[in-house]
């Protein structure tokens, strides 16, 4: 097990993470999230000793990282793929680790196996692909067999035949008791991944619980309800029997009705007692990306801007390029290709962006000394 208790740490001015207390449990995949810049990569760094806590402490089966006998026997990391030693075969550098820790080498075999590099196992790890690297990683990180195992991020690169492969060996490792601590972005993986979630944001734990918990406390379930289109009287006389039954209903925009505050096996009855024919009864149940979406808006660091040169488009058939003559003839497009970085006026009826600038016109004296340049510098 896992134990960080009042887990701070400070570089400089800047706290990256503050007072943060949680329990890993073995028997299960347990989810770390949170978006960019919340503390994640520290605080993993910390369970391992790659970092010194500024107070509090975390421990692993009761015992600081450091003060572990035989460390890669008990924890297997994947940190950092890249973090291998590029002249060195894949076997060699397991074999290294092996040695450091007292590993048979019988075990480098199995390991290599197990993650599909049997057949590049005598090849140099600086050829290898960000997938194949990633297997390499997860390699050394169950080399010592160990009872505790920390991912960071263990599926970029891989393809969804890969990615399958990882999930699968989560499952497995936390099926047999292990502790499985696993960091990502991709939600979706997460979803068919993890049975417990510990999302922090800004350096602080936001939540600790099951996954369908998490789901359930960060979104709003409802009903989605359709009637005929060309019965409007039933849609009120619906929408008057639901509210009138406490139920709270709301229009959406393809004409059905959100129906809260009411099951479906409720709905369904004040439907037929209205007599109203229902053509679409169907629960709606919010993804856990929805959710961490929800939980996590007030704590991203990172946000985007509108594109200063949305509103420019490349001109349709029949719009000339700089340099070139339009020549279109009735059902023939011209053949241009516009220069890269070059933006065309919208289409006629349409507005440039307020905030997008003008292109510079090109003058004949402009482009006499871009041809001088251009010869002078051929010399």
């Amino acid at each position: 097990m896992i134990e960080a208790v009042g887990l701070t740490k400070r570089y400089g001015a800047k706290t990256a993470v503050h007072n943060l207390s949680f329990q890993v449990r073995p028997g299960a995949v347990t989810g770390f999230l949170g978006p960019n810049g919340s503390g994640k990569s520290t605080t993993m760094r910390m369970m391992l000793g790659l970092d010194r806590p500024t107070s509090g402490h975390v421990t692993i089966g009761g015992h600081a990282f450091r003060s572990l006998p035989n460390a890669p026997r008990q924890v297997g990391a994947l940190l950092d793929a890249k973090a291998v030693h590029g002249g060195r075969s894949a076997r060699n550098h397991l074999l290294s680790l092996a040695q450091l820790a007292g590993i048979p080498a019988a075990r480098v075999d199995e390991v290599l196996g197990v993650v599909g590099l049997q057949d590049v196992a005598k090849k140099r790890s600086n050829g290898f692909s960000l997938g194949m690297g990633q297997r390499l990683g997860i390699a050394a990180a169950l080399l010592g067999d160990p009872q505790v195992l920390l991912f960071d991020e263990p599926v970029n690169g891989l393809d969804p035949e890969g990615i399958l492969w990882v999930r699968n060996l989560m499952k497995q490792l936390a099926s047999e008791g292990r502790t499985v601590f696993v960091s990502s972005h991709l939600m979706s993986e997460m979803a068919l991944t993890a049975d417990h979630l510990i999302v922090i944001g800004r350096g602080q734990l936001l939540s600790d619980m099951s996954v369908t918990d998490f789901i359930s406390a960060n979104s709003a379930d409802f009903a989605r309800v359709r009637v005929p289109a060309d019965r409007p009287e039933q849609r009120e006389k619906l929408t008057a029997s639901l509210t009138e039954a406490g139920g709270r209903v709301m229009p959406e925009p393809d004409g059905a009705l959100r129906i809260t505050g009411l099951g479906l096996s409720r709905i369904s009855d004040l439907a037929h007692e209205s007599d109203v024919r229902l053509w679409e009864l169907s629960p709606h149940r919010a993804s856990l990306e929805e959710a961490y979406m929800r939980m996590t808006q007030g704590v991203v660091d990172y946000r985007s801007t509108a594109d200063a040169k949305e509103g420019l488009q490349l001109p349709p058939p029949g719009y000339g390029y700089p340099g070139h003559e339009a020549h279109a003839q009735p059902g023939h497009a011209p053949q241009e290709v516009p220069q890269e970085g070059w933006y065309a006026p919208p289409p006629p009826g349409q507005s440039r962006h307020a905030d997008a600038p003008a292109p510079a016109p090109t003058s004949a004296a402009t482009a006499d000394r871009t041809e001088r340049r251009t010869s002078e510098d051929s010399r």
